[in-house]
């Protein structure tokens, strides 16, 4: 899954980097003409295309008014998104620290629960089969009896 994941982002990170490469090349290309219009040398030019030049130089900032336009939507929705992203992850946080609680509480509580008070009772135990041919062979455990604590005696010391 992680593979999956990382490829993934590999592919978006290569396709956004596509796309920045591509713009780049257009704004590079646009502002290298723009500065070309206004090398020009219109002073020495008749008054028919200093007016031609005005209305080229009016449509220019006219698109690049529109691109600052755009752009700057496009910065308020951004920055619109982010706000909401935070108000969400701010949102969250007593969920994901509930959670973590919770996780808290379930390894404290496994680690400090008693294992014998949880013993499943032997008859909901599945026996141990053994094949017929171990069952000749091996004999028959005597059956537990508890000791009570008159019969539960120490080991002998040794004497010196």
């Amino acid at each position: 899954m992680k593979q999956v994941f990382d490829q993934l982002l590999k592919f978006l990170q290569e396709g956004i980097s596509a796309i920045f490469r591509f713009v780049e090349l257009i704004w590079t290309w646009s502002v290298d003409q723009i500065s070309k219009l206004l090398a020009v040398p219109w002073q020495q030019w008749p008054l028919l295309k200093q007016i031609l030049l005005v209305l080229i130089l009016a449509a220019v900032i006219w698109a690049l008014f529109q691109v600052g336009r755009e752009l700057l939507n496009a910065g308020a929705a951004i920055l619109n998104a982010f706000a909401h992203l935070l108000g969400v992850l701010v949102r969250t946080l007593p969920h994901v620290l509930m959670a973590g609680v919770i996780a808290l509480g379930g390894v404290w509580l496994m680690n400090h629960l008693d294992n014998a008070a949880l013993q499943m009772p032997t008859w909901l135990q599945a026996s141990e089969q053994t094949s017929p041919s171990d069952n000749r062979q091996s004999k028959p455990l005597p059956p537990a009896t508890p000791q009570t604590p008159a019969q539960q005696t120490s080991p002998p010391q040794d004497q010196k």
